[in-house]
């Protein structure tokens, strides 16, 4: 029916980037928004940034000016790039297709930020 598969986590020194990935595939279509969470062991899972499908973006105060998110949700992608990694980054990253009430969720992908 739908799938959604992440891609692009990893382990990366403080200060590093990475750029998450993420397509869905299958039955979903007139996409409202796509997002990306993250959750710390322990932790809820959090938001970490958002675009809507007229291209408005918003992010937590953590990650603000350091991350950016885009996407097509023609082309059902969204990805993440991270710059100026801190070890407080670390969680697993999960995107997100939100379709008429519904949530759509990665897999998720582990983002380490150790040195």
């Amino acid at each position: 029916q739908v799938q959604v598969v992440e891609s692009g986590g990893g382990l990366v020194q403080p200060g590093g980037s990475l750029r998450l990935s993420c397509a869905a595939s299958g039955n979903i279509f007139s996409i409202y928004v796509m997002g990306w969470y993250r959750q710390a062991p322990g932790k809820q899972r959090d938001l970490v940034a958002h675009i809507t499908s007229g291209g408005i973006s918003d992010y937590a105060d953590s990650v603000k000016g350091r991350f950016t998110i885009s996407g097509d949700s023609a082309k059902k992608m969204v990805s993440l790039q991270m710059n100026s990694l801190k070890p407080e980054d670390t969680a697993v990253y999960y995107c997100l297709f939100y379709q008429s009430g519904r949530n759509y969720w990665g897999q998720g992908t582990q983002v380490t930020v150790s040195s």
